[in-house]
């Protein structure tokens, strides 16, 4: 006996009578309808998430990028750069190919939806990629990390300039805090590496850092577009198609390149426990972290969600502190906490104000 779609009438609508599903049906029905009934419930939350639970999103999405960084920096030293991201990507279109059909309540996409998918992937996922690791590799990381101390000010204005979005004065206060907390702990990393980064610059790169730091930030405008672009899209799509959508074409880009360093590549030399990590990374970086901060982006605004991207050095910190064995000076103490202050203060409920209705009484 199946379950008939009349009993389940009040769960999907949210009607107060949903418990006509448990009383109509016979006890062995009873969990299965409850776990549909759940499941319901749950898709409907996470299509429209409350302002708690966007920033729940939000904050995990970022950690969770913090926390991948922080653990694939061994990737990077056994696989090649380019063959890393064809691999991740492909990995997480796997993942998500159930998340490529179309749902049936979703218009036809037009064609500037079409452009901003394009745009999201290849300036959120292909070239902040690129501009971020050839950045580096000709500057440092302490300058990456103060340059990307930008990003949550570039969101604001991006989402001022092109969404239209009034930016209240306490969001620009957090995004202050939010570039302080990132530039401090940037800074404070110096001084564990200023004798030994000096010498190893040498002359080769001394004549390019100018071009690094242009790399730098156009890594800081790409992320920031990707925000921006982001919003957009949830106004039209749900987060699984952006997150899948987006995914495909990051896995068109990175194809040729891809294709090419995996001719030359050793597969066999790659351990079980490397393997078992780029999938970890793969799934975390195409997946979960994209799913998690388009849903946060369906209620929150740009340029309160970019204040978010604090919560990248304030995870890889910790990951650092709690699993890498590293030690957290004073400094970077007072930097995280500044960097979590800008998150408690972009968060907080805005004060209400009384109406000139119940003024008057």
């Amino acid at each position: 006996q199946a379950v008939r779609p009349s009993q389940l009438r009040g769960l999907h609508a949210g009607e107060p009578h949903t418990h006509a599903c448990v009383s109509d049906t016979p006890k062995r029905w009873v969990p299965s309808c409850m776990m549909l009934g759940c499941l319901h419930y749950l898709t409907f939350v996470m299509h429209h998430p409350s302002r708690p639970l966007a920033y729940v999103c939000l904050a995990l999405s970022m950690a969770l990028v913090g926390s991948y960084v922080a653990l694939s920096k061994p990737l990077a030293g056994v696989i090649p750069v380019f063959l890393l991201a064809w691999l991740r990507f492909g990995i997480g279109g796997v993942a998500m190919l159930g998340w490529l059909r179309k749902p049936a309540d979703e218009p036809p996409m037009s064609a500037q939806t079409k452009r901003l998918l394009f745009l999201e992937s290849f300036l959120g996922n292909f070239l902040f990629t690129m501009c971020m690791l050839y950045g580096v590799s000709l500057t440092s990381a302490v300058s990456a990390g103060v340059t990307m101390a930008a990003i949550p000010a570039a969101v604001a204005v991006m989402s001022w300039a092109f969404l239209r979005e009034r930016v209240p004065p306490r969001t620009w206060a957090a995004v202050a805090l939010a570039v302080l907390g990132i530039a401090l702990l940037s800074l404070s990393k110096s001084e564990h590496s200023a004798h030994g980064g000096v010498a190893q610059a040498g002359n080769n790169t001394a004549n390019l850092t100018w071009l690094g730091q242009l790399l730098l930030i156009g890594a800081v405008l790409c992320e920031a577009a990707y925000s921006v672009i982001g919003k957009k899209l949830t106004g039209s799509l749900g987060p699984k198609r952006i997150t899948s959508l987006i995914n495909v074409w990051g896995f068109v880009l990175a194809t040729p390149l891809g294709l090419y360093t995996a001719y030359r590549f050793d597969f066999a030399a790659v351990s079980t426990g490397m393997w078992l990590l780029l999938v970890f990374y793969a799934l975390a970086a195409s997946v979960w972290t994209v799913w998690l901060w388009m849903t946060g982006l369906k209620s929150i605004p740009a340029a309160q969600g970019g204040v978010f991207t604090v919560m990248l050095p304030v995870s890889a910190a910790l990951v650092g502190v709690c699993v890498l064995g590293e030690t957290l000076t004073g400094i970077q103490t007072l930097a995280l906490g500044i960097a979590l202050a800008s998150v408690l203060l972009a968060t907080l409920p805005p004060r209400k104000t009384a109406s000139p209705a119940s003024a008057q009484q």
